[in-house]
């Protein structure tokens, strides 16, 4: 009597526990389902004053998906120059103020901070609440194994833990001064002499920055108003004899991928480029991942894309860049480093040798005044 009793006990609690399982884990869905769909019926929408360079990490449906359904977001991107940015009114078609501007350099960002210039008739701005480095990749130069071979003889670059490092910048900018060729440095099969191809810095805002670095490197990393003007002609004797330049960073790879090492020996661009290119196009990157060299200029510079906020909205914006799988995705398919600048990642996630955990040698980006006056210095005939 006593077991029938403990057993019809037993099988009660168990109808029970299986009963409150059940009951808890569809409560559980319940909610997971209700929050996801009020989210998707109450989007707020949030609109961004956008600079270039960034236009596919934006448009990744992943993204865009975790924007809306985990912070409730419907985001709207408009397309502005980084100089229209700063200097015409920040407003939509409909006349409508913007939540943020998402501008692709730091001396933008910098620069948008200060007072407007009434006398070079830019327009007032917004009250910044809150932004700054968002998205982050250093310039590198890229080449090829053989003529990296050569430039390790040379001793202008350096391999340290399986990266690459030009560790006397200062020696390459003079060979290419001096118009030394590629067969003094024992690359018989390349014609004419050593340069680093690059987009053109009159014209192109990735160009402008590496010159910055270039000014910056010949200042021996100490810019001030004498050092500025000291090295401003031998700047741009070098702007002068890199000849025929692209006018945008992704035409300039590709011309780097496609002509080989005969037809671009080196090019300057960003660290992002390569991991962009692997996600794009993984049979391409296989057929030349094993010639492919990535050289980090020592110091090198970032190319910070920035955030500066206008509203409540955008700042909800903003702090959508703190959620790890957004800086997943930024880091492992489009390149670039999220959160704090140089901070480490998970290098092997990108399957790409020859990048480092963290980037440490770097120089500040030069602040917008100079960039103007070397701009309009190098435009000068």
């Amino acid at each position: 009597m006593n077991k029938k009793v403990v057993g019809i006990i037993i099988f009660v609690v168990l109808i029970i526990l299986i009963v409150g399982i059940k009951i808890f884990t569809t409560s559980n869905n319940e909610n997971i389902d209700i929050s996801n769909e009020d989210n998707l019926k109450n989007l707020t929408t949030v609109t961004i004053a956008t600079g270039g360079g960034k236009e596919d990490f934006l448009a990744d449906e992943r993204v865009s998906q975790i924007m809306k359904e985990k912070y409730g977001l419907n985001v709207i991107y408009d397309n502005w120059s980084n100089g229209k940015l700063i200097k015409d009114p920040l407003v939509r078609e409909d006349g409508s103020k913007y939540d943020l501007m998402f501008c692709s350099d730091q001396r933008f960002y910098d620069y948008y901070r200060l007072a407007p210039d009434a006398s070079k008739g830019e327009a007032e701005r917004y009250n910044v609440l809150d932004g700054g480095l968002t998205l982050n990749t250093p310039i590198v130069i890229y080449s090829w194994d053989t003529v990296v071979d050569a430039l390790v003889k040379e001793e202008i670059v350096t391999q340290i833990d399986g990266v690459y490092y030009i560790t006397n910048m200062e020696k390459l900018l003079n060979y290419i001064l001096e118009g030394k060729k590629w067969s003094d440095i024992g690359l018989n099969m390349l014609y004419g002499s050593i340069n680093i191809a690059s987009t053109d810095p009159v014209t192109s805002s990735p160009g402008a920055t590496y010159y910055g670095l270039l000014l910056s490197i010949m200042c021996g990393g100490n810019v001030n108003d004498t050092s500025f003007q000291e090295n401003l002609p031998k700047l741009k004797e070098f702007y002068q004899k890199s000849g025929y330049m692209n006018n945008t960073p992704a035409d300039l790879f590709e011309r780097y991928l496609k002509t080989g090492m005969g037809g671009e020996p080196m090019i300057v661009d960003y660290e992002k480029s390569i991991v962009e290119f692997k996600t794009s196009n993984p049979d391409g990157f296989n057929q030349v991942k094993d010639n492919i060299r990535i050289l980090y200029p020592t110091p090198t510079m970032w190319n910070s894309h920035c955030i500066a906020t206008f509203s409540e909205t955008g700042n909800k914006y903003n702090q959508v860049f703190q959620d790890q799988e957004i800086g997943q995705i930024a880091w492992t398919k489009y390149g670039f480093r999220t959160g704090i600048t140089g901070g480490n990642y998970d290098i092997s996630a990108v399957g790409i040798g020859g990048i480092p955990q963290t980037i440490t040698s770097t120089v500040s980006s030069l602040k917008m005044n100079m960039y103007n006056e070397l701009i309009d210095y190098l435009g000068q005939n």
